[in-house]
């Protein structure tokens, strides 16, 4: 009876271990499916049928107005390693100066490299010092007006 507990025991933690490095997938943004971007026609779907057709974009232009771009990414998180982009889809479409759509183009990870739009780095300029260059670097820089006091 022993031996039978230890096994499932065993088991268990073994299936417990396995559950911890299974991937969690997130999915993030919104990028129409194909079939509803192949109803959008050049030259004759506005603005407003765009949005009727696929919805509301999730960005547009930066500068000016004339693009509409629905993005989903899917990420895939393995235990404690960085995130992996497994999928984005990026759809993008192009309006001219009278509302028309002009182009409707799609992306994806084949198409270019994956930018990742936050780093949560800053980068710093200049010659990074060893922690014995900063003491010593310190030493001897007193500004003029600054008195040195000792005691009471």
């Amino acid at each position: 009876m022993h031996r039978v507990l230890t096994h499932i025991a065993v088991t268990a933690a073994a299936g417990l271990a396995l559950a911890g490095c299974s991937p969690v997938i997130t999915s993030h943004g919104y990028a129409p499916p194909d079939e509803l971007v192949q109803q959008i026609v050049p030259e004759v779907d506005t603005r407003g049928s765009v949005r009727r057709k696929i919805g509301q974009p999730g960005a547009t232009g930066v500068f000016t107005d004339e693009g509409w771009y629905y993005v989903s990414t899917t990420l895939e998180r393995k235990a404690f390693y960085a995130p992996q982009i497994t999928d984005r889809r990026i759809v993008a479409v192009t309006f001219d100066d009278r509302d028309r759509v002009v182009a409707v183009d799609r992306f994806g990870l084949e198409d270019g490299r994956i930018v990742d739009l936050e780093t949560r780095i800053t980068p710093t300029f200049g010659r990074e010092l060893t922690l014995v260059q900063q003491i010593l670097g310190n030493i001897g820089s007193v500004s003029e007006g600054t008195v040195l006091r000792g005691g009471n």
